[in-house]
């Protein structure tokens, strides 16, 4: 195939190039959801999140997991700024899944504590974005968690109303007459 029919991928972590590959197509995560790349596609760039890179080469199709980061695609090129890259070769599913039942367990004690402590809240992005790290890897090697409902992962639910911001259903229906 001519170079102008194929992708140049890189993989890029503050280590250095954790892969250099040209390739066929590629798709990567997305914070709004995955997005497929292939030759001449429109430049962009995008703010990734924790999730597989699917990319074929010929008949073969290769996986790697990343963390958030970025990408700048070209009309033939695909750069993907990350500071977390792994392979399947390189995962132990025994030690991921201990080291999310952990972080789990650290969450649910976080979630006990009161939602207004910031450094509670830190702590629990924290360990969320640990919890997605370990998840994706597990997927990866082909093992995927059951799903965790985290609507907003970063954040964490919304803190609950407080008791007199909740509106009284007697007082609704008095107004209303009034009218």
């Amino acid at each position: 195939m001519a170079t102008d029919t194929r992708i140049d991928l890189e993989i890029v972590t503050p280590k250095g190039k954790a892969l250099v590959a040209t390739v066929d197509e590629v798709t990567a995560p997305s914070t709004e959801g995955e997005f497929g790349v292939l030759p001449g596609h429109v430049p962009m760039v995008s703010a990734l999140r924790t999730g597989l890179v699917t990319y074929r080469d010929g008949g073969e199709t290769h996986k790697c997991v990343i963390g958030p980061g970025f990408a700048e695609v070209g009309a033939n090129k695909l750069v993907i700024l990350t500071d977390h890259y792994a392979v399947r070769e390189d995962l132990d599913p025994v030690i991921l899944r201990k080291e999310l039942a952990e972080t789990e367990e650290q969450i649910s004690k976080l979630a006990q504590e009161a939602v207004s402590d910031p450094v509670a809240v830190d702590q629990r992005r924290v360990l969320i974005f640990k919890e997605n790290w370990l998840a994706a890897q597990l997927e990866l090697y082909g093992d995927p968690p059951p799903p965790t409902m985290r609507p907003a992962e970063e954040w964490g639910p919304p803190a609950p109303m407080a008791d007199e911001d909740i509106p009284d259903d007697d007082a609704s229906s008095t107004e209303k007459s009034e009218s």
